[in-house]
């Protein structure tokens, strides 16, 4: 069984999502994350979202709009690469 080590989401369409909690989370063989104009505009939860990503040694979150977020709890814990 092959397992991506990269994952790309280019065109994927988050205009109405409010709620990423725990959307990446425990993604422990994912290697590179690109998150290149992931619409993140009316997001106002990113707790958990990136959690256990401890593989991760690139994370590319260029347009990656916090603005709304009110909880970030822990969105980054055990991205230990």
């Amino acid at each position: 069984m092959l397992i991506s080590t990269r994952i790309k989401f280019y065109n994927f369409n988050t205009n109405n999502v409010t709620y990423m909690r725990y959307m990446f989370y425990g993604c422990s063989s994912v290697q590179e994350l690109n998150l290149y104009n992931f619409n993140t505009n009316n997001v106002t939860n990113m707790s958990y979202m990136f959690y256990g990503c401890s593989s991760v040694q690139e994370l590319n979150l260029y347009n990656f709009n916090t603005n709304n977020v009110y909880n970030m709890r822990y969105m980054f814990y055990g991205c230990s690469s």
